[in-house]
């Protein structure tokens, strides 16, 4: 692998019209999280900020309990692998905990270990208002963030948003959960809160992205898809408002629409 991780490469393709055209394609890279020189997953992604990706990995799979059990995050980019020391003490389980997953549907990521399942729910959440005019500003906002997805495609997008309308960083990738570990590990290195917070994806909202958005302490999620029904239960369960189907100025409140200001 380079030594810079770009997130396109540039080949030559043929249009429906048999003519050849320049596209972008998007890259993608493997890269194996070791804790303590024990590999525990491999993560296919852009890798455009790798460091708070692990963080985030780390964080809502619940392996590791406090930031500050982390010594170091070290990135090797030619042998595609991420070196995170901990000491021992603060480690959990791991092999039970591998043996203890359940895998679900999902792009990139898309797996989450029964005891995050169990511990959400030691969790609640407070709803804050949200105005339908914020809601339509977030999503023309975040429109023009895909850059990778207008040149390549084959990218989702994730964003931590205020319930002012402000966009605090956005994230693409290949999958919407490396999109959102991304985010929820800028958030632990930065010691940025959820509770006032609203997570954007473009994909659908899964049991996995509500579970990562309460792991997060986000009490909103915002997606430009639909939702599935575990997803809804647990969200019901825990008090998240979710917003689906966002696209301009249309958008369907699955739960929590007594939270949206529909005549600010």
């Amino acid at each position: 692998m380079a030594q810079e991780m770009k997130p396109t490469h540039s080949m030559t393709a043929v249009d429906q019209n048999g003519r050849e055209i320049p596209v972008h394609i998007v890259n993608e890279f493997p890269l194996t999280i070791k804790i303590n020189n024990k590999e525990v997953v491999t993560l296919m992604t852009l890798g455009p900020w790798p460091e708070d990706l692990v963080l985030g990995y780390l964080r809502n799979q619940r392996l590791v309990e406090d930031i500050s059990h982390i010594r170091s995050v070290r990135i090797d980019l030619e042998k595609e692998t991420a070196h995170v020391s901990i000491p021992d003490e603060h480690i959990r389980d791991l092999k039970q905990k591998m043996t203890r997953k359940i895998v679900t549907t999902g792009c990139g990521e898309g797996t989450v270990f029964s005891c995050s399942l169990d511990r959400i729910y030691e969790k609640r959440l407070t709803p804050f208002p949200i105005q339908r005019s914020v809601i339509y500003d977030l999503l023309d906002d975040l429109r023009n963030k895909g850059r990778i997805y207008k040149m390549a495609g084959s990218v989702h997008s994730c964003a931590l948003c205020s319930p002012q309308g402000k966009i605090w960083m956005s994230v693409e990738d290949v999958g919407r959960h490396n999109a959102a570990d991304t985010i929820a590990g800028r958030m632990w290195s930065k010691g940025i809160a959820g509770a006032d917070k609203i997570l954007y994806t473009t994909g659908r909202i899964t049991s996995e992205i509500v579970i990562k958005a309460v792991l997060m302490e986000i009490p909103v999620i915002l997606s430009r898809s639909g939702i599935t029904t575990m997803g809804l239960t647990i969200a019901q369960d825990l008090n998240l408002t979710v917003i689906g189907r966002a696209k301009a100025k249309k958008f369907i409140v699955y739960n929590g629409h007594a939270h949206i200001l529909f005549n600010e």
